[in-house]
């Protein structure tokens, strides 16, 4: 490596704040320099697989499911057209940035730091009277570059206003945004409500005890699983010899690269190695119990880190249920209440349009249950055909915008339909009473048959005649 080059490494090192040992460039941060003073850097919480799978379960989990873009109207709601600003929730936020890459790495900051900021870059647009500022893309500020200032004094024009002071990495420029500017996300862990505190903190103990586990197994992987053991002789030595013979045991006897191989010991010596084992102290019983301790802080249930220990087919299923009910509601509820404030004018609330994620996809089955829901739902009238295949990735069917019942069920209003005739029912059919005027004295009922015509009363006058 040139001078130039070590220049440059040296450089680089110092401005990451944590250099590493490469190329000759040794610094008061390096590892190498800290372990020959006896010192070990601290370890970073997602160097620990419990807490690293938390924050991948719970980013993953929000970043998959996408946002959509409603309006309430007359009608129901119903999926608004999209505008410039909702495509950039749905389609693209920033020209480096997918919505799921986007989402994932910002509820990755919430957790991991307590809190998230979203820049929002709004640009004013001219209109014939007056205008509009428009936003025009998103930017994810670093958690840990964020400062939160309080406005007592009215030094940035406005007495008790809250600020966001940021720090590029990269430059050192300090930026200023009001709340107008910027979408806060926290933890639930929050005891002013302005910041969240991050589970690290919280269970900083836990989070440095399961580390120092994983540590020791380390150790043992590198030593090649052999335990430490004691070397007895009759005599005296002096130091010089006790470390010679202490390093020759070593270099034979330690180490991976010695396993399976013998080991000299000088007559008149005993080698007695110390049995620890790792059931007697309950070790994995401890890592299991450290790792489900800080998945509960989390939200995240057993299963989710890999734990079936107590968990069955059917017992999954509403763990997943449980986790997004016990956990997720909140985050989601959170994350639509601040975009809808902050990403919405007056006029669109007022309009009745809003955001919100499709938790549905967090329920997604198999195929055979999925046809069955739709099919279901086509056969009670509660959605359209179309509307159907539309979830199945399938074209729009002629004539199938519209809602189909089954002929057996009616409104509460028309029960008793199906024993009508001709539209009327069984009472109506049967023939009326004739009114009292039409009815002959002797309340026989007139009809066509026995109706009385002019050849019977001719009949009858003859009769009379003839019995004079």
């Amino acid at each position: 490596m040139n001078p130039f080059q070590r220049l440059a490494s040296r450089f680089v090192n110092w401005w990451r704040g944590a250099p590493e040992d490469s190329g000759g460039v040794r610094t008061l941060n390096s590892t190498s320099f800290l372990e020959s003073l006896g010192l070990r850097r601290r370890r970073k919480p997602t160097s620990e697989v419990t807490y690293f799978t938390c924050l991948k379960m719970l980013s993953e989990t929000l970043a998959k499911m996408p946002i959509k873009y409603y309006q309430r109207t007359d009608k129901g709601i119903v999926e608004a057209e999209q505008t410039e600003t909702s495509k950039l929730l749905t389609k693209r936020p920033n020209p480096f940035m997918t919505p799921t890459v986007f989402w994932n790495t910002v509820e990755m900051n919430r957790n991991h730091y307590g809190n998230a900021y979203v820049y929002m870059r709004k640009k004013f647009i001219r209109q014939r009277y007056g205008g509009e500022f428009r936003i025009i893309d998103l930017w994810v500020m670093q958690s840990n570059c964020v400062q939160i200032v309080v406005d007592d004094a009215g030094i940035f024009a406005g007495v008790g206003r809250l600020w966001y002071v940021y720090t590029d990495p990269t430059s050192g420029r300090q930026y200023v945004f009001s709340t107008d500017e910027v979408m806060h996300f926290k933890t639930s862990f929050s005891f002013d409500g302005i910041t969240g505190l991050p589970v690290q903190q919280i269970l900083k103990d836990t989070v440095s005890g399961a580390s120092a586990s994983q540590d020791f197994m380390n150790k043992m992987y590198e030593s090649g699983l052999t335990a430490k053991a004691t070397l007895e002789y009759t005599g005296e030595l002096n130091e010089g010899a006790k470390e010679a013979l202490r390093q020759s045991f070593e270099e034979f006897g330690s180490g991976a690269k010695n396993v399976g191989k013998i080991l000299p010991v000088p007559l008149g010596m005993k080698l007695t190695p110390l049995d620890i084992k790792l059931t007697d102290s309950q070790f994995f019983e401890l890592k299991k119990y450290t790792a489900l301790q800080i998945a509960a802080a989390f939200g995240v249930k057993p299963n989710q880190i890999n734990d079936y220990s107590k968990s069955s087919y059917a017992n999954s299923e509403l763990q997943q249920l449980s986790f997004y009910v016990d956990t997720e509601l909140f985050i989601i509820k959170q994350y639509e209440e601040e975009i809808n404030y902050k990403m919405t004018t007056e006029e669109e609330q007022d309009s009745g349009f809003y955001y919100k994620y499709n938790e549905k996809v967090l329920f997604r089955t198999d195929s055979k249950t999925q046809m069955s829901y739709l099919k279901e739902g086509v056969g009670g009238s509660i959605i359209k055909p179309n509307e159907a295949r539309r979830k199945l990735d399938m074209p729009d069917a002629e004539g199938g915008d519209e809602l189909f019942a089954n002929g057996n069920i009616v409104p509460l209003t028309m029960a008793g339909a199906a024993y009508q005739k001709g539209g009327q029912t069984e009472e109506e059919t049967a023939e009326p009473e004739q009114p009292e005027e039409n009815e002959p004295e002797t309340g026989q009922q007139v009809t066509e048959e026995n109706e009385p015509d002019e050849t019977d009363e001719a009949e009858d006058g003859e009769t009379e005649e003839g019995g004079e």
